[in-house]
């Protein structure tokens, strides 16, 4: 019994690290604005990746409705082809209050290109770079 204690304790510190803060910030893009990732959405399947990205206005976009500060988004990326196709989006006015400005999930995701001005791009280069053996 204690050693399971003691390699519980042992190991607290290592779970705390890899659970605390959903977000990974994994660059910018080319307008300024933080482009993270949540690791654990992070899926591979037929080559092509899965995961939720989720971006925060440097500076708050202007609409009719009123101002957006984020965007999070569940993605395939395909990297042979260096394409994307986005399953759902959301678009947030506050995201902290869960004030929706826009959300979308169309039926049948498209591939098409990445761009450096939105979380495709930088996330595409993330997610896509070769890993080390």
């Amino acid at each position: 019994m204690r050693v399971v204690i003691m390699l519980a304790c042992a190991l607290s510190p290592l779970v705390a690290q890899s659970t605390s803060g959903r977000w990974q910030p994994i660059g910018t893009t080319a307008t300024g604005n933080p482009v993270y990732l949540d690791p654990a959405s992070v899926k591979t399947a037929n080559g092509i990746i899965t995961a939720t990205i989720r971006t925060t206005y440097a500076k708050p976009v202007a609409t009719p409705k009123g101002p957006i500060t984020a965007s999070r988004a569940i993605a395939m990326f395909d990297c042979a082809k260096r394409q994307v196709a986005v399953k759902e989006s959301i678009i947030w006015h506050d995201e902290r209050k869960g004030t929706i400005y826009e959300k979308r999930a169309p039926t049948q995701p498209g591939f098409g290109p990445a761009f450096t001005s939105n979380f495709s791009g930088v996330a595409l280069a993330h997610l896509c770079q070769p890993r080390p053996t």
